[in-house]
């Protein structure tokens, strides 16, 4: 009887919607892993391979990647396995040490795109609610991104790469406060003190108390499925409870991917680190790339083509919010003191990501950001996240010809 039910709603199904999001997988995998390939092969990271190939793929040229509710939710899970992994190879006693150098990075690589996308965006004679809007998107880092090419160039376990994820997640964290704000100031007019401070309560309470609760919880997991007979029991339960805690995130008003990299943090203390890690990669290998691709696709090609007058202005605009936003977060990299790398710092913190996105997709949805300027931070977001890998890859101690400290 479950059998015949199975196959009745297998019938139901629109057929052609399944052919599309598997074509779709299918195109974003094979193409992110060539792109990856081929861009590895010229000293660049995969990351960018995967982020081109979505352009290429994307709804503007090819369409073989449609921006579906399948394919968004495959990429979520694929950026939500991304940070589980990050997790699990971060060492939560060096974060905490780097904490106090973290925070001040994380707070000057805010405050100076802010100021920055403020100032431009009134300058070009929008009003004040839009450019606060603006100087938002510019504000928060893609620890996506960053992360990614951080291990792909073997620096994430350093101590510029720790500083570098910490100052991400505490952007990311300050980042749902600035939303929350600027969501309560374009619904209202008005912000209120509370607001604010429920917010940032929500968001670094979570992380907290999901280290905390979290330890005796990780460790009881895994003395649980030690010795199982079940193939791939590990694996399945730790991503079973990295979800969980994303969900535990996302219903506490935080980010999903805040709960996702809790969760890996609390495995990585574990002794079973290296084999969740281990058995875990494949899975990361599948799902992450397609995040990367739908980031690509979400680029509007038609918005770059400068012979049409109408795009001037949105380009201009584009160009000033990607000089100001890059220029800030290079800056708060110098921030950071100690025996560091600083410039790899900065360059660790400019790229936008699916973040600035959020920022912009709200504004727009608000009448906050009309289309010139929704436009301009839309390519601005995509310019800064294009910038990072290679900029990256060149600044690091292991490919730069120069590796003394700053």
């Amino acid at each position: 009887m479950a059998e015949k039910r199975v196959r009745l709603a297998f019938l139901a199904m629109d057929h052609g919607e399944l052919g599309t999001f598997l074509l779709a997988f299918a195109a974003a995998l094979l193409g992110g892993k060539l792109f990856g390939e081929l861009a590895e092969r010229i000293g660049q990271p995969a990351v960018l391979g995967e982020l081109a190939v979505g352009v290429l793929l994307g709804p503007s040229l090819l369409g073989l990647v449609p921006l579906t509710a399948g394919i968004l939710l495959v990429a979520e899970i694929g950026v939500l396995l991304l940070l589980f992994e990050i997790g699990l190879e971060t060492d939560l006693t060096e974060l905490i040490r780097v904490g106090g150098v973290a925070m001040v990075v994380a707070v000057v690589g805010m405050a100076l795109p802010f100021v920055g996308g403020y100032l431009v965006t009134r300058a070009a004679g929008f009003p004040t609610l839009t450019a606060v809007f603006v100087g938002a998107a510019l504000t928060a880092t893609s620890i996506g991104i960053t992360s990614r090419v951080l291990s792909e160039i073997g620096m994430l376990a350093t101590r510029e790469g720790q500083i570098i994820l910490g100052a991400a997640v505490a952007d990311d964290v300050l980042g749902l406060v600035i939303l929350a704000v600027v969501s309560q100031l374009a619904a209202t007019g008005s912000v209120g003190m509370g607001t604010a401070i429920r917010a940032a309560g929500l968001s670094f309470g979570f992380l907290v108390v999901a280290i905390v609760v979290g330890g005796p919880l990780g460790r009881f997991l895994v003395r649980f499925v030690h010795g199982a007979k079940v193939r791939g029991v590990l694996v399945a339960v730790s991503v079973a409870f990295a979800l969980l805690a994303a969900l535990g995130a996302w219903k506490a008003g935080s980010a999903a991917i805040v709960g996702a990299f809790a969760a890996g943090l609390v495995l990585a203390r574990t002794d079973r680190r290296h084999d969740i890690r281990n058995a875990l990669r494949p899975t990361v290998d599948v799902f992450a790339p397609v995040f990367f691709v739908s980031i690509g696709a979400q680029v509007d090609v038609r918005y770059l083509n400068p012979v049409v007058a109408d795009n001037r202005p949105a380009l201009l605009l584009a160009l000033a919010l990607t000089v100001v936003g890059a220029v800030g977060k290079f800056a708060a990299g110098f921030s950071a003191w100690g025996r560091v790398r600083r410039s790899f710092i900065g360059a660790g913190m400019v790229p936008r990501g699916e973040v600035g996105l959020i920022f912009a997709q709200i504004g727009k949805e608000s009448g906050a950001l009309p289309e010139p300027v929704f436009v301009a931070v839309v390519l601005a977001v995509f310019a800064t996240t294009f910038l990072t890998p290679p900029l990256l890859a060149a600044l690091s101690p292991a490919r730069a010809p120069a590796a003394r400290p700053d």
